[in-house]
């Protein structure tokens, strides 16, 4: 586009600059919610509040196959910090 190209579009910088920092957020929510490490310390509290009475066997239920799907994203996508989707 060269230099005329980006004088043109210079009214456009904050949009982009905007649109740049979002999708920058979306990925770092993601990055996060499926980080195994992440997800695996929910199965553990999961488990401590099944025992402790919180939650009934139907909720852990749900709730735990919830957390799986989201542990097989993550390992098939092999994202987060938690292990680099190795599995181990």
């Amino acid at each position: 586009m060269g230099l005329i190209g980006e004088v043109l579009m210079l009214p456009f910088a904050p949009v982009r600059g905007s649109l740049w920092a979002m999708k920058q957020v979306v990925n770092e929510a993601e990055r996060q919610y499926y980080d195994p490490a992440v997800v695996r310390a929910e199965l553990g509290r999961l488990e401590e509040r099944l025992e402790a009475g919180e939650i009934d066997e139907a909720e852990f239920d749900r709730m735990e196959d919830e957390l799986l799907d989201r542990l097989e994203t993550a390992m098939t996508r092999g994202t987060g910090t938690g292990n680099n989707g190795t599995g181990q």
